[in-house]
């Protein structure tokens, strides 16, 4: 590799970490917004555990917490919260009677529909003119730097 190709993709990297840092920003604050549309008052930790309960569950505590890599005695509050909300639900998980399976309600799939709506809007109109093939190769590049993977090339 010649010092070049190192300083380019020094350069590469810098920049996608910066770009990385805005889309960040811009997530925190749609988590906050959205947050605070499920229920006023709600922190950003507790939405993102309604919303991993939503995609992946029923999912037992443990885990949620190992999913969130986030602490379950901060999660077993929020988990409170979302039941007295009557957002979620516990029951016991059939597998192993010690544990709960946490699964989110009607309710709580018709708020996170209407708290994440306006940001939803906002991502189609971001890439309105982008074609189907490129908002793909996003998603599986995007996949395979999450899980520290090589991307498949067409």
């Amino acid at each position: 590799m010649t010092s070049d190709v190192t300083d380019d993709r020094r350069v590469a990297v810098q920049a996608l970490e910066s770009s990385f840092s805005e889309l960040m920003t811009v997530f925190r604050r749609f988590v906050s917004e959205a947050a605070e549309r499920v229920s006023p008052g709600m922190l950003p930790a507790t939405f993102k555990a309604l919303s991993v309960v939503s995609r992946f569950g029923p999912l037992t505590l443990s885990a949620l917490a190992e999913r969130l890599a986030a602490d379950k005695g901060f999660l077993s509050r929020s988990i409170t919260e979302l039941e007295e909300l009557g957002l979620v639900t516990r029951t016991p998980d059939p597998n192993d009677g010690r544990s709960r399976l946490i699964a989110v309600t009607e309710v709580g799939h018709r708020r996170l529909a209407d708290a994440r709506a306006p940001h939803e809007s906002r991502l189609f109109e971001a890439i309105a003119d982008w074609s189907i093939d490129d908002i793909r190769h996003l998603s599986t590049l995007l996949h395979a730097l999450a899980v520290g993977e090589v991307p498949a090339r067409d």
